[in-house]
């Protein structure tokens, strides 16, 4: 079965975002790292990736990449990422992969093991356990989700399955859009969630399951075996881990 692709490139602050400007270039989408911009490695990746295609990015302005989008369509993206894909999915329909034009390390057997995980859900999100990131890349500093069962950081890889999972996107949007009216947030999910988050009493089953009594979809944490997956360029000191790990990774 062949995967449509959505890789999200867009960025709020264009050409004033604090990447951009370090690599001088007009889109942190254009970053070079290790000497390629970083929407070229993961295009690449996606290429090299057996089953994948077509692909489609989202970005706020298409004319900055068109030399490197080669055949993907391109779409001007939304004010925000769930807006972005929301519309983007409308359009592609599902089943369909999304990554992010920041994933610099992507690698095809990271998304291999993915999709392979992620079969039979409307929703999945591809994630790496702190243990197994601080494993692969020791002493890097993530940001991580703290669950009673796990705590996880997340691999900018998602699988929306079936057109549930177009549910979990508007749910997605409606957290956006509340993001600075907390109560209004905690309506959403639940009090009751959200109590049980804070004082980490909230496992990924309950979390799936609240997820799933708000959406009706069927929604999956997939665990990945290398921790460098959860490595993304969003940060100066991201651009300088990622090109040593490429620098020590064998062709």
């Amino acid at each position: 079965m062949s995967f449509p692709v959505l890789v999200l490139a867009g960025s709020r602050d264009g050409e004033n975002d604090v990447l951009a400007k370090l690599g001088r270039v007009s889109h942190k989408a254009l970053l070079p790292v290790a000497g390629q911009p970083m929407l070229a490695r993961v295009l690449n990746t996606i290429v090299r990736t057996p089953g994948l295609g077509p692909v489609t990015i989202s970005i706020e302005k298409p004319d900055c990449i068109r030399d490197l989008a080669g055949n993907a369509t391109i779409l001007r993206s939304a004010s925000s990422p769930s807006e972005s894909v929301a519309e983007a999915i409308e359009r592609i329909g599902t089943p369909c992969l999304v990554t992010t034009a920041d994933h610099a390390l992507l690698r095809p057997e990271w998304i291999q093991e993915f999709l392979a995980k992620a079969q039979g859900c409307d929703l999945a999100a591809g994630v790496a356990l702190r243990a197994t990131v601080e494993r692969d890349v020791p002493g890097t500093k993530r940001t991580y989700i703290h669950l009673s069962d796990m705590s996880f950081s997340g691999c900018n890889l998602f699988l929306i399955g079936t057109p549930k999972g177009r549910n979990v996107i508007e749910l997605w949007k409606r957290l956006q859009q509340n993001r600075k009216r907390p109560l209004r947030m905690a309506l959403t999910l639940g009090l009751g969630t959200l109590l049980r988050a804070v004082t980490r009493t909230l496992n990924s089953t309950a979390l799936c399951r609240r997820i799933q009594t708000l959406t009706g979809a069927n929604v999956r944490l997939v665990t990945l075996s290398d921790g460098r997956a959860a490595v993304d360029v969003d940060k100066p000191s991201d651009l300088t881990l990622a090109e040593q790990i490429l620098a020590q990774t064998t062709p």
